[in-house]
């Protein structure tokens, strides 16, 4: 992280949006579990076999991004079970994947836990602004997901289901801002909404796009072995703007809470 003292200001916001699945809730880890159950079944000497099978959940969330694009009002869940399915058909050329895996794999999300440093560092941040999520998600796993979350409570909840397609897709975020408006008063346009997102590919680049302030919640990402499925910095520097970055949202927290302390101080 910078010295403290270089952060931009982050006092002036009435609202933060997150990510949810990479963010809040640790999605590779939950991802990578049911990756390993269908490289478990290949040779030993296939190259997707490796412990852990990193390059075979890229290629899975890959195949799972072109479901997003061309099947953009399919439900997440949906969306998960299918990708599968294709995947280890087409490229692990596994037979027959068992609705047994395939369905379950689909509404696992909901049953993933959120990195330590989450609930602390989101009751801090409460206490401070207006809380959203924007998620690529189904409504039935977020739900899920939210009771996981407790007891922190969000202010707005809004999903790909809501949208009817799937991020990075301006449309889910100009839904945020109008929601984000008519629902809690709070007006991009006037500058109080920060964006704060794990994703590069699917949150940074268009919050670049579309002049959003955002905070990179990198989470090893900025580390060239640790780029995961969100996107390699390198290849996408030219392509976003974030103002912050920060390790976890827990450090996120405490820098927010020093600046608020100083500026109190001051008045």
């Amino acid at each position: 992280m910078a010295p403290a003292e270089k952060y931009p200001d982050l006092t002036n916001f009435k609202a933060l949006s997150f990510d949810c699945y990479g963010t809040l809730i640790d999605w590779e880890t939950g991802f990578l579990n049911t990756v390993r159950y269908l490289t478990s079944q290949l040779p030993a000497a296939h190259p997707l076999k490796t412990e852990p099978p990193i390059e075979a959940m890229k290629r899975l969330n890959a195949v799972t991004r072109t479901y997003e694009h061309t099947h953009p009002t399919l439900p997440y869940n949906e969306i998960l079970a299918e990708a599968i399915t294709a995947f280890a058909r087409d490229e692990l050329q596994l037979s027959g994947l068992p609705d047994s895996v395939a369905e379950p794999f689909g509404n696992a999300p909901g049953t993933w836990a959120p990195f330590p440093d989450t609930i602390p560092g989101l009751q801090k941040l409460a206490r401070r602004y207006k809380l959203a999520i924007l998620s690529n998600v189904d409504n039935r796993n977020i739900a899920a997901t939210l009771e996981k979350l407790a007891p922190v409570e969000f202010d707005a909840v809004y999903t790909a289901q809501d949208v009817g397609s799937y991020k990075p897709a301006r449309r889910n975020f100009e839904y945020l801002f109008g929601h984000l408006r008519a629902d809690l008063g709070v007006d991009r346009d006037r500058g109080e909404l920060l964006h704060v997102a794990r994703s590069l590919i699917a949150d940074h680049v268009p919050a670049k796009e579309l002049g959003l302030p955002s905070v990179w919640i990198s989470r090893g990402g900025d580390r060239k072995d640790g780029s995961g499925v969100g996107g390699d910095y390198e290849e996408l520097r030219d392509k976003v703007a974030f103002g912050w970055r920060f390790d976890t949202i827990g450090d996120f927290a405490d820098e927010v809470e020093r600046q608020f302390a100083v500026k109190e101080a001051r008045a």
